[in-house]
């Protein structure tokens, strides 16, 4: 992920944001990757076996999972608990965080380390704050917005490493997956949901 958004396919976005909106990134924060949580572990996407799961309102997210095999289905997050609970759907996918705080573990045993999104957000400033910047202060801005990106990650681990830790003391197994199986059982809805424009950056990424 870092290789992407600090490289020339970062460069691109970040190009296209401040063309489009005047806003200019200038560091980027990790967001927590998505995982799969149900009541036994699933390490390869063969053993889905039309799994019954919640995902957001999303056509990537749910031609995805349909592709590994799985059987999504969308519904609000505030309905997923009592779902879970009641056994209307049997997984759920988040981050840790949120499974943490939505207290998935009193309802799901297993995590399931599929990371299967995983996303940024951007520190910005407008482009015409920036524009009336002297060089040398761009320069102490660039200076900052790297320090922050540093501090924030380092405070994005600590955070993935205690909400595992919690979740582990609740009770939660936490499952190795088979992630080149999943990658490429699923590489043809993804490439189907993404425009002509971007799809053979995309190829691409699948092709490293």
């Amino acid at each position: 992920m870092d290789e992407v958004a600090s490289g020339e396919i970062g460069d691109q976005i970040k190009a296209q944001i401040i063309e489009k909106a005047q806003i200019r990134p200038i560091a980027h924060f990790a967001r927590g990757p998505r995982n799969l949580t149900l009541n036994r572990a699933i390490a390869h996407p063969d053993e889905l076996n039309g799994l019954k799961m919640r995902v957001p309102n999303v056509p990537l997210f749910v031609d995805t999972w349909k592709a590994l095999g799985a059987n999504p289905g969308p519904m609000a997050f505030s309905e997923v608990f009592t779902s879970l609970q009641n056994g209307t759907i049997e997984s759920q996918e988040n981050p840790l965080v949120l499974i943490r705080s939505a207290s998935f573990y009193e309802v799901q045993s297993h995590v399931n380390m599929t990371e299967h999104v995983r996303s940024w957000i951007y520190l910005t400033i407008a482009e015409s704050t920036w524009n009336k910047l002297s060089a040398d202060d761009q320069a102490a801005v660039m200076e900052a917005a790297a320090r922050a990106q540093a501090y924030e990650r380092g405070l994005f681990n600590d955070t993935i490493a205690a909400d595992r830790a919690f979740l582990e003391e609740k009770g939660m197994t936490f499952v190795e997956v088979d992630g080149a199986a999943f990658q490429a059982a699923a590489k043809d809805a993804v490439l189907m949901n993404v425009n002509d424009e971007i799809k053979p950056i995309v190829e691409g990424l699948f092709a490293e």
